[in-house]
């Protein structure tokens, strides 16, 4: 008789570190749902890379996060797809400086929108699907939150929010789900931003305690850990940023 496999849905799967994540589980028998809004060629190319490997073991879902119906969508998209959700990661993320003087309803409805309200909702609706297999949540939070950048006030708002979801969910869904969180460093740079030149990076990179830029797999490897190796862990952020917390 044939294992019945693990589904895990990971949102903004379609590049970058989701992407990663994506690969590294997918590695492991375990099924994924790639959700993305905008990115359908990266997805779609996904996907196929994943069922060249094992037929019929991903999909993808489109949604827009700030919309109010598509939390229900993505997950009801899950359950039709592979039947059950053992797996939740709330990877998507919007990032971009608002100085204090250009805060207003949009930027703050965005950010606040796609960092923290998507990971509540999505997970709100998750929980009777993850109840019956036993489920996880992993939130992805960033290690910055912890000094907040000059400038991004709203995105570290929504970060740290994020990380008091995590405890609070992990409070309110035990004993059946394991809600954590995973903290970032300087693991990838983000796909366009002026400001983070050379010297910027070296600066950042200088910081670390290991004097070292992170890659995709050390998130991967903290997410492979409290999914399926942390089952006496709830609550918890894990920090992967090389020490810079403590420079």
């Amino acid at each position: 008789m044939n294992k019945i496999k693990r589904i895990a849905l990971i949102t903004g799967s379609a590049k970058r570190i989701g992407a990663s994540i994506a690969r590294h589980l997918h590695n492991l028998d375990i099924n994924i749902m790639i959700h993305h809004n905008q990115s359908y060629e990266e997805a779609s190319e996904l996907a196929k890379e994943l069922n060249k490997k094992r037929a019929n073991s991903a999909a993808t879902v489109q949604a827009n996060l700030l919309h109010s119906d598509s939390y229900t969508k993505v997950i009801s998209e899950v359950i039709s797809v592979f039947g059950q959700l053992d797996f939740l990661i709330n990877n998507a993320s919007t990032y971009y400086a608002t100085p204090i003087h250009t805060i207003n309803q949009e930027n703050w409805d965005d950010l606040m929108g796609t960092n923290l309200k998507a990971p509540l909702m999505l997970s709100q609706s998750a929980v009777k699907y993850l109840e019956k297999t036993k489920g996880s949540i992993i939130n992805i939070t960033d290690a910055q939150i912890q000094n907040p950048k000059n400038d991004y006030v709203v995105y570290s708002l929504a970060k740290s929010g994020l990380t008091t979801l995590t405890k609070a969910l992990a409070k309110n869904l035990g004993p059946n789900i394991r809600v954590n969180a995973i903290a970032p460093g300087a693991i990838l740079w983000p796909d366009s931003n002026q400001e983070m030149d050379e010297n910027y990076r070296k600066s950042v990179v200088s910081q670390t305690l290991l004097k070292q830029m992170g890659c995709p797999e050390d998130i991967c490897s903290a997410v492979e850990y409290l999914l399926l190796h942390a089952s006496y862990v709830t609550g918890q952020t894990i920090t992967v940023d090389g020490g810079r917390k403590y420079s």
